[in-house]
């Protein structure tokens, strides 16, 4: 199963729009959309405007694939997940969001195994006929390194972290 997700802040019909349109001309209809409130018409296919976290996290375990704008948590659920991800980010020119730090992060994971980044709407139809050779990256861990947890403390607690 494809999974398609937004977010829960604002619809985002430049992914869902293309997406759509690609299922329906390869004839593929194992996707699902968490779009949002789109105006897009998904008859045919599986669609909520938002799914409750325990459910999400359910649908994210059965995708074999799962096409995203850059928001990070359902990012970090992939690579919890091992699953491959194909992101098309927001863009705060387009009204989309309120700046560019979606790009910004796309930059930043770009050339990770199993992450592929869109640039633009254009793009995403030759993506997506690739979707079945894509294979996740490495998993990581869902829990904090105690390096990152002491650097945490130190900031909270206003104190210095210890050198060496």
């Amino acid at each position: 199963m494809i999974l398609v997700t937004v977010g829960s802040q604002l619809p985002f019909d430049r992914l869902i729009a293309p997406v759509a349109a690609w299922g329906r001309a390869r004839g593929v209809k194992d996707i699902f959309f968490q779009h949002g409130g789109t105006t897009v018409n998904l008859t045919g296919f599986n669609h909520a405007a938002f799914i409750p976290p325990d459910e999400f996290g359910r649908l994210l375990d059965r995708a074999t694939v799962v096409i995203t704008h850059v928001g990070m948590g359902t990012i970090l659920g992939c690579l919890e997940r091992g699953k491959p991800i194909l992101v098309l980010p927001r863009k705060a020119s387009l009204g989309e969001t309120r700046n560019e730090h979606q790009s910004a992060s796309a930059r930043s994971l770009e050339g990770r195994p199993g992450f592929v980044v869109a640039w633009n709407d254009r793009e995403l139809p030759v993506l997506l006929d690739r979707l079945d050779s894509m294979q996740g990256g490495e998993r990581i861990s869902s829990d904090a390194s105690p390096e990152l947890l002491t650097a945490v403390r130190a900031f909270v607690h206003g104190t210095r972290l210890p050198r060496g």
